[in-house]
């Protein structure tokens, strides 16, 4: 349409660093301590709590790519003056949640595995695939 303006792209959500995580004795210092036991539970929780976020996360994408009702300028404009930068910020939002947690996930697990990020991330990886 004619005389609509261009918008600006939604900025992607900024990740927060996972905080240092140690589980008997192993990990740096300075952030979460819990025993082994303790971090089985915690990863349930997180696990949990990823289930719900992936589920919002389908929602969100849902009001993001909303449509306009009609091909009509007040149509349009509710689109693309709110609708759309609205539900771009709240899918960007909702994946930014989703990416931490599951960083968040490997990050217990390495701890409690006594292993680095990146080899947990390896071994995830190798299980998804099903080459184990």
């Amino acid at each position: 349409m004619t005389g609509e303006q261009p918008q600006p792209e939604q900025p992607k959500a900024a990740l927060p660093p996972v905080p240092p995580i140690q589980v008997d004795g192993y990990g740096p210092g300075g952030g979460y301590v819990f025993n082994a036991e303790e971090a089985g539970g915690v990863i349930k929780q997180w696990e949990d709590l990823l289930v719900g976020l992936r589920d919002d996360l389908g929602q969100a994408r849902a009001v993001a790519n909303v449509t306009a009702p009609a091909d009509e300028v007040a149509s349009h404009v509710f689109i693309n003056n709110g609708a759309e930068p609205s539900g771009q910020s709240l899918l960007a939002e909702h994946q930014a949640m989703v990416d931490y947690s599951m960083k968040f996930i490997t990050a217990l697990k390495a701890a409690k595995n006594k292993i680095t990020v990146a080899e947990q991330e390896a071994a995830d990886s190798v299980k998804e695939k099903g080459e184990y």
